[in-house]
């Protein structure tokens, strides 16, 4: 455990973060810098897999059953889909997206399976890594706590090529964009060609989540499937082709 807290805390100096910010984004120069942030980024990844702070040192109640963290990080990927948490079925395969929401997404962002799992292409990286577990309704519950704080920001400092992100859900629009999320998911969503025209780093679109839970939003809100997703599937192509 205290290596887990220490690793998530200060794997990364200031030095290695400014090395790792000069890897070239385009070009053919493919120094010894890309390999070396492909190897921290793999044993990086290994130890965030190996994670049990949810279990050990909880915020709050423990995970109700044993971790099974499931991500995706790239070092080469432009594209971070930065979703909200494993489902059930995705617990099980350690694969995200292996549901009809992943069949939905691909649909949405104009994509072949083979593209989607294309590690080269696209990151996936959620706010939180394990299946949290379902309320009495039967629904999932939110994003485990302890994930994001211990792990997202030197995930993101060893992914120096993603350009743009997508922050599915209300969670990762909170940690992605700041003050610049709306009050409603419906209203940062509405927003999007201001929130696509912010100034800063990465481009940024927001997405509602593609659950099955959500066809009645899709349904009361018809610009989103109007407006954005052609603009969204041209943008994911412009970066795939």
């Amino acid at each position: 455990m205290r290596q887990c807290v220490a690793l998530a805390s200060g794997s990364f100096q200031p030095t290695e973060r400014r090395r790792l910010a000069m890897i070239p984004k385009n070009g053919s120069r493919f120094s010894d810098e890309i390999m070396v942030n492909e190897d921290a980024l793999e044993s990086f990844a290994a130890t965030v897999r190996a994670c049990r702070i949810c279990v050990e040192n909880p915020i709050g109640k423990r995970l109700p059953h044993e971790p099974r963290p499931v991500l995706r990080p790239s070092s080469s990927a432009r594209i971070l889909i930065a979703s909200q948490a494993p489902g059930t079925k995705v617990h099980i395969t350690g694969m995200p997206f292996t549901d009809a929401s992943g069949d939905r997404l691909r649909s949405w962002l104009g994509v072949t399976s083979e593209e989607f799992y294309d590690i080269e292409k696209f990151a996936i990286v959620p706010m939180g890594f394990c299946f949290p577990g379902q309320d009495a309704k039967g629904g999932d519950l939110p994003p485990r706590r302890e994930c994001a704080p211990a792990w997202r920001a030197p995930l993101m400092a060893l992914m120096p090529r993603i350009d743009l992100v997508l922050t599915i859900g209300i969670y990762a629009q909170s940690w992605h964009m700041g003050a610049a999320r709306r009050p409603s998911l419906t209203e940062t969503v509405m927003d999007w060609r201001a929130i696509w025209n912010a100034p800063g780093g990465h481009k940024v679109l927001p997405l509602p989540h593609p659950s099955w839970r959500n066809s009645g939003w899709l349904k009361k809100n018809p610009w989103f499937e109007m407006d954005l997703l052609p603009f969204l599937r041209s943008e994911i192509r412009y970066r795939l082709d």
